[in-house]
């Protein structure tokens, strides 16, 4: 703990001279307040680094916000670039190295603690962003660090079951998803039946790779990836009993449901029901649209996919990971207060009501109960309580990076790797990395 709150201290201090600077030709302050001058006099440059998610799905939003900002900094340049999941993280890294890094950057919530200790961003102050009272607190936890706020939550997510009601209703008698696990289980033993003529049929399609899935399972027996002890340290517990329990659960479900290449990850495993290969899946809700999207997938599907609560181990719902993204001013932007504005406008209330028309779960509670009664939104917003959240440590960039947990499964499903091996040496691996700032 000791050397993270060094880590924190050398990162406060190192973004102390640039927010001096944040503030030219009359910007608005540095503290995130309004400013008594005229933001019509303001001038600079922002750059704003968003991920392709909001091209793809939610472009208009982001149009209107442009659009917000400048007629209210009209001498104010706004850049804007989308980047890619895949590169965006090392081209990052790159940037802040070189001196060149946007004034917002959008983050994955398992990204946002890595750049918090190397002190790459600036604090900001809840209480001027709307909502700020009741954004959801799995998701406000990614930007908290030492009771100060170093992000704002910009969207949330829950992975849920998207299923084909259609295969089910042909092959159960119900177009419903089964409220139990073992409900489900005889359930989808029946579509695969129906379907066995299609020998690259999968009744439950569970990508080998997918960790957010099979910690979800581990979850569900009370395991973790990792836990803080007394002595201030992280370590691996993948293979304690309960997270082993888990672990061994998701294998057998995939062993047994999924008969595409176990290797393959869960990037578009929204392919394989489009393309009329699978019952269901485990995804976050807005992949279901792309399974009937007409470039991406069918649209004859439309009517038959729908989403549902994805049943767990003991008659419980399978716990959810949050998943979602936060926004964040770098520390040496030398137009933080105007970065810190236009941010404030991308998560206002009107902004949060603009994703949740599109069904995406918005960043506070308020405005997602409504989406607990939606039929498209119901499932995943009622699993957002609940949800677990990847270890809030150091080097955990460090362990996505180096895909510890997609290879530990890969070895195990199509290396044909015991449990307990495969556990143990991950967990060692971890071990090397976790209490590290990576």
């Amino acid at each position: 703990m000791k050397k993270r709150q060094l880590m924190a201290t050398f990162g406060i201090m190192a973004l102390a001279a640039g927010l001096t600077a944040c503030s030219s030709g009359g910007s608005p302050s540095g503290d995130g307040k309004a400013a008594t001058v005229d933001p019509k006099s303001a001038t600079g440059t922002v750059t704003v680094w968003l991920m392709d998610d909001a091209q793809k799905n939610w472009p208009d939003l982001v149009q209107r916000v442009n659009d917000e900002f400048a007629a209210k900094y009209p001498n104010v340049t706004l850049k804007l670039a989308y980047q890619g999941w895949a590169e965006k993280v090392g081209k990052l890294d790159r940037a802040l190295a070189e001196g060149n890094a946007p004034d917002v950057v959008e983050l994955g919530n398992t990204e946002t603690m890595k750049y918090v200790l190397s002190g790459a961003l600036a604090p900001v102050e809840r209480s001027t962003f709307d909502n700020s009272d009741a954004w959801i607190k799995a998701l406000a936890n990614t930007c908290t660090y030492q009771d100060k706020l170093w992000c704002v939550p910009y969207y949330a997510g829950a992975r849920v079951a998207i299923y084909n009601s259609a295969a089910f209703q042909a092959a159960t008698g119900s177009a419903d998803f089964p409220k139990t696990e073992d409900e489900l289980r005889t359930a989808l033993d029946r579509v695969a039946d129906k379907n066995k003529a299609d020998k690259s049929y999968s009744a439950l399609y569970l990508p080998g790779p997918y960790w957010y899935a099979a910690m979800s399972y581990v979850s569900a027996y009370g395991g973790a990836i990792a836990r803080f002890d007394s002595a201030g340290n992280w370590h691996g517990t993948l293979s304690d009993p309960k997270s082993q329990q888990g672990l061994n659960h998701f294998v057998d479900l995939v062993r047994k449901y999924n008969k595409g290449d176990l290797a393959v990850n869960e990037q578009n495993q929204f392919e394989s029901m489009a393309r009329g290969h699978a019952g269901a899946f485990y995804g976050n809700g807005y992949e279901a649209s792309s399974v009937t999207a007409p470039v991406t997938g069918d649209p004859t599907l439309k009517d038959a996919v729908r989403l549902a609560t994805m049943p767990g181990p003991g008659g419980k719902p399978l716990p959810t990971f949050i998943g979602g993204s936060d926004l964040a001013v770098t520390a040496k932007s030398p137009s933080a207060a105007l970065a810190t504005d236009w941010v404030r406008m991308l998560t206002s209330a009107k902004s949060q009501q603009a994703l949740a028309d599109k069904d995406i779960l918005p960043n506070n509670l308020t405005q997602l109960n409504p989406l607990k009664s939606k039929p498209a939104t119901a499932a995943a917003a009622n699993a957002v309580p609940d949800a677990w959240f990847t270890p809030l440590a150091p080097g955990w960039g460090a362990i996505e990076k180096q895909k510890i947990l997609p290879d530990m499964l890969t070895a195990i499903l199509k290396g044909g790797k015991p449990v307990d091996q495969a556990a143990k040496e991950a967990d060692a691996a971890i071990d090397q990395l976790i209490n590290k700032q990576s």
